[in-house]
């Protein structure tokens, strides 16, 4: 009787490592329908409620952040990996997993500890184009590293042998046609087709400076027919939006949401995007062609965020604006020209490159189906020829 397939994929924390890891773990649905699959993570981050919505097993570990703001908790960190590196164990030997695979972010890294402490293969992801404290730990623990973005192999030891796959993206956002969806998607969202739409994502938990120039910028709007904006807030920021948006009289002409659930219905609406550099967020903007404009997050590790945004800044993709420079007054200067100008829009859209993001997601599945010693289905070897 055959083993069926099982595999535990560590992500958690923010949408970044989160969706990622969904649709890795999609892929691997498709390939082997049978297959056992769940997720490692926290009782703190998104994946509490991102990944049982998905459909898929969240277990939780005790695990606390690499971080140096810890303080005098960092020193807590050792113990923690040992301890929730034990748990993972358990929970790898209790689903009869044949391979792990970590996606970055803290909450990862106790799954690549717990493969190793049981034998068994494990291959991390690295969604950045500087890797952050977790996979810099794990790298050291597995041979098989796989990367979105190339730019990241020298920052992590055994960077020489990885494999750039590119990020894996869901589907609607993997084969997005912009163009022609547009309409359907105007529709949806209330926009005239003759307007230029600003989108402004925050990213999953939103970004207050973001919002907050976008509001002020709304009431700018008021006297331009022609200008519109849809503004991701996060959950905790969208009361106050809308209350500022009301008090300005924004809200004629811009839309605060928690969240989007239809992020292609976004992307195909609007015409220019004001974003942070999340790794996620880079990826899909240079899949579809969208042109941006990006305001990197200014504490992330490493400055990470910077450098992911350079990979489309550096191509002419996208305009890079530092946090500290985002105002209503700067964002009237820098982003209404763009967005009167469709030229320039479509030459940005034109200049980022693709790579392998649209199949990456099925490329890591194979990765993991060789090590777990599966054979890869048909589509799987047809999309590896391809990328070869």
């Amino acid at each position: 009787m055959r083993t069926p397939l099982s595999v535990v994929i560590g992500a958690g924390g923010t949408g970044g490592h989160i969706y990622p890891g969904l649709a890795l773990a999609d892929a691997l649905r498709r390939a082997v329908p049978d297959a056992v699959i769940s997720f490692v993570g926290t009782d703190r981050g998104l994946e509490t409620r991102l990944i049982p919505q998905a459909g898929y097993r969240l277990h939780t570990v005790d695990m606390i952040p690499f971080d140096p703001s810890l303080g005098a908790r960092r020193y807590l960190l050792p113990a923690a990996l040992l301890r929730s590196g034990a748990q993972c164990r358990a929970i790898l030997r209790a689903q009869g997993a044949q391979v792990a695979v970590g996606m970055g972010g803290y909450p990862s890294a106790p799954v690549i500890v717990g493969a190793r402490m049981a034998g068994l293969p494990s291959l991390i992801h690295e969604s950045n184009a500087v890797p952050g404290r977790a996979n810099k730990f794990a790298a050291r623990l597995t041979p098989h590293i796989a990367l979105a973005f190339d730019r990241s192999r020298p920052h992590l030891a055994g960077g020489e042998r990885a494999e750039t796959v590119g990020m894996p993206l869901s589907g609607p956002l993997a084969g997005l046609d912009r163009a022609a969806l547009r309409q359907a998607a105007r529709r949806a969202l209330g926009i005239p087709e003759e307007a230029r739409l600003l989108l402004v994502n925050g990213g999953s938990l939103g970004a207050a400076r973001l919002t907050e120039a976008a509001v002020g910028l709304a009431g700018r709007y008021l006297a331009r027919n022609r200008m519109r904006l849809l503004i991701k807030t996060g959950p905790a920021a969208l009361d106050g939006a809308r209350a500022a948006l009301e008090a300005n009289s924004g809200a004629a002409v811009a839309a605060a949401v928690p969240y989007l659930d239809r992020m292609d219905l976004a992307y195909a609406a609007a015409d220019l995007v004001l974003c942070r550099a999340g790794s996620a967020t880079v990826a899909e903007l240079a899949t579809i062609g969208m042109p941006a404009v990006l305001v990197p997050y200014p504490h992330a590790p490493g400055d990470h965020q910077t450098h992911n945004a350079r990979v489309l800044s550096d191509a002419g993709a996208a305009l890079l604006l530092p946090d500290a420079e985002v105002t209503a007054d700067r964002l009237d200067a820098l982003v209404t020209p763009l967005l009167a100008d469709p030229v320039r829009l479509a030459a940005m859209g034109a200049a980022a490159d693709p790579g392998t993001h649209a199949h990456a997601a099925d490329l890591l599945a194979a990765r993991t189906l060789a090590l777990a010693g599966h054979p890869h289905p048909s589509h799987l070897v047809a999309t590896l020829k391809e990328s070869a």
